[in-house]
């Protein structure tokens, strides 16, 4: 992933407390926006993320562009479920945003989660969409929920007419048995090819890189905001099999070591008396 300013919309409408995702769809996307957050740093540490809500009465910047997710989940955990969608102001409010980013060599991309009815007719999205694509605005659509065909008909049109050099997807994700973060990592919008998991298929069944990026238990790490922890964990692991390794090979001259350390130094011994005997 190239070096980006990506600002996140997360909706916090009242369609959000459904619990058809798990546990609700409002803490579904909480946990995807720490999937999303440590993606990007990963891919470069001078990327930043913000943060916006397109629920209640209007559209609201939490987080200009940080790389500090701690700043991200603060600003989730005192987020109110309430209100309608506001899809189109979000997005143009995010756009100014990003254009009055400081770092101007990042690019500019948008992530939008949606679960709510979009009332915008399709005519006013395309519209949008073109703006954005003109003024090199990336857009991806993170779309769940109880979606109706007119409102898939809408969002694909709109990802359609944004799609630039530095590409803009739509990703339609239905309730399952899976987490929404972990579907979202085997979508383009993470670098993911679609490609899902067998049934029962763990870490093995990846690569390194994708069992890192689709182990459970990471999404659940950065739904308890513990992504600090489990570092300082990795590196006390480290420093342990380091240790354990250490100490093993310390104790494979001991075996045989002390008797051809004490036979050195008895001829050492010996040798020292014969010297001073052929000195006297």
């Amino acid at each position: 992933m190239a070096l980006e300013a990506t600002m996140i919309i997360v909706d916090n409408s009242e369609p959000s407390r459904n619990g058809d995702y798990t546990p609700t769809r409002w803490q579904a996307q909480c946990d995807a926006v720490g999937v999303i957050h440590s993606a990007k740093m990963r891919a470069n540490p001078q990327s930043a993320v913000g943060l916006m809500r397109m629920g209640g009465d209007g559209p609201q910047v939490l987080s200009t562009f940080t790389s500090d997710y701690g700043t991200l989940l603060s600003e989730l955990h005192k987020t109110r479920i309430h209100g309608t969608a506001h899809l189109t102001a979000s997005i143009q409010v995010a756009y100014l945003a990003l254009k009055h980013r400081s770092e101007k060599s990042q690019r500019q991309r948008i992530i939008v989660f949606t679960c709510a009815p979009i009332p915008e007719d399709e005519k006013t999205l395309v519209k949008l969409a073109k703006k954005m694509k003109k003024n090199n605005v990336s857009i991806d659509v993170v779309a769940f929920g109880d979606l109706d065909p007119d409102t898939t008909k809408k969002l694909e049109a709109f990802v359609e007419n944004v799609k630039g050099g530095d590409g803009s997807h739509l990703a339609i994700i239905p309730p399952g048995p899976n987490l929404l973060s972990e579907e979202l990592q085997m979508t383009p919008i993470l670098g993911g090819d679609g490609t899902a998991p067998a049934p029962g298929a763990g870490a093995d069944a990846f690569g390194f890189d994708e069992a890192a990026e689709n182990d459970p238990e990471l999404a659940f790490a950065l739904r308890l905001s513990l992504e600090e922890e489990q570092n300082r964990q990795e590196r006390e692991r480290r420093e342990r099999e380091e240790r354990e390794r250490k100490a093993a090979l310390e104790q494979i001259p001991e075996e045989g070591g002390p008797s051809k350390e004490n036979g050195d130094s008895s001829r050492d011994k010996g040798d020292q008396g014969g010297d001073k005997m052929d000195t006297a």
